[in-house]
């Protein structure tokens, strides 16, 4: 990596081309709101700006937030923050993602109870270290139920959970303190979110118009950023380690780690690298968290070459449907196992 960026005389952090994409993001979530909340137009219509108004928010998250919360947008630290907040914009909480994935998924990935991004027990086995029970036998058939309420329920409980507990997940053993700031960005960001998305909306829209669109919304955005994050992890082919007994650690070097507990999918395809922020080369991602999305593609040639060369396995589906077709079968063979 260092060779190709010492040669190129390229910055590690995003280009031009990321901040046009990020401004055509913005603007168009603009637009939709302003659209649905002031103009309101037919059900028909309303419904499938709705439908663009979710996925907008999702792809805000993929490209913005998530790069900022890495630092990898830009070369200047405030503008890397104030894309993080962008999560706060949407509901989340920047403070609580940084603690939960930069920190216990980028370090622990795919290790049960250490991976708080892939804690979803009891509703879904995951891991074959965890326990099973009944209903697991059809959870290949309600993922889609749970990950249409992801958005609401992280926005709604997940954060006051954590919040008032401390703790990024239930039964995690680590209880964090927050500064000062910490507690006002909280609570100011989240009656700004609920003024914006909530009040404003049934005072132009109605109740009624309001809670249909909203749920529309949440929906959309709850199921587009499920099924994108379990699409890198959760496969037939990635690895789930069990530290040793003994020291706690894993086997395996952090580099080949990560290698294991990751797949790219559908890196061939342009559209959907805009449209993921780079997500689907999740490989890459891993390795190089602090470098932009675009210049995973560059990337992975180099990361492909390096594991052919020392013998190591390298995880990628050629497209979104063979990843998620494999995302559903091993979910059904866990949840019967």
């Amino acid at each position: 990596m260092d060779t190709y960026f010492d040669g190129t005389k390229k910055s590690r952090s995003g280009n031009r081309h990321l901040f046009i994409k990020n401004t055509v993001l913005i603007a168009s979530l603009v637009s939709l709101y302003t659209v649905l909340v002031f103009f309101t137009p037919h059900a028909v219509v309303s419904i499938l700006l709705c439908m663009l108004l979710g996925a907008c928010l999702a792809l805000i998250g993929f490209n913005i937030m998530h790069e900022g919360a890495h630092q990898s947008i830009s070369k200047y630290k405030w503008l890397n923050s104030v894309s993080a907040y962008a999560l706060n914009m949407m509901g989340g909480t920047t403070h609580f993602w940084k603690l939960k994935h930069n920190i216990s998924h980028h370090t622990y990935t795919n290790i049960s109870g250490e991976d708080h991004d892939l804690n979803l027990k009891p509703l879904l086995r995951l891991d074959v270290n965890q326990p099973r029970y009944w209903f697991h036998r059809y959870q290949h058939y309600y993922w889609l139920f749970l990950y249409s309420i992801t958005y609401i329920s992280w926005v709604f409980f997940q954060d006051f959970q954590k919040y008032f507990s401390g703790r990024m997940a239930s039964g995690a053993a680590e209880k964090h303190h927050y500064a000062v700031k910490e507690h006002f960005i909280f609570w100011i960001t989240k009656l700004v979110y609920i003024t914006v998305f909530i009040l404003v909306p049934v005072l132009f829209a109605g109740a009624a118009h309001t809670l249909a669109g909203f749920l529309i919304a949440a929906i959309v955005c709850g199921i587009f950023i499920s099924v994108v994050f379990q699409l890198a992890h959760v496969v037939e082919t990635t690895e789930f380690p069990v530290p040793s007994p003994d020291s706690a650690c894993i086997d395996k070097e952090w580099a080949l780690h990560q290698v294991a507990t990751t797949s790219d999918f559908s890196t061939g395809n342009k559209t959907i690298s805009w449209m993921l922020g780079g997500l689907n080369f999740q490989v890459e991602h891993h390795l190089f968290p602090k470098v932009s999305h675009v210049y995973y593609p560059q990337l992975r040639k180099m990361v492909k070459e390096t594991c052919k060369e020392f013998d190591v396995t390298y995880h990628e589906f050629p497209s979104v449907y063979r990843a998620f077709r494999s995302h559903l079968l091993y979910l059904k063979r866990l949840g019967r196992a």
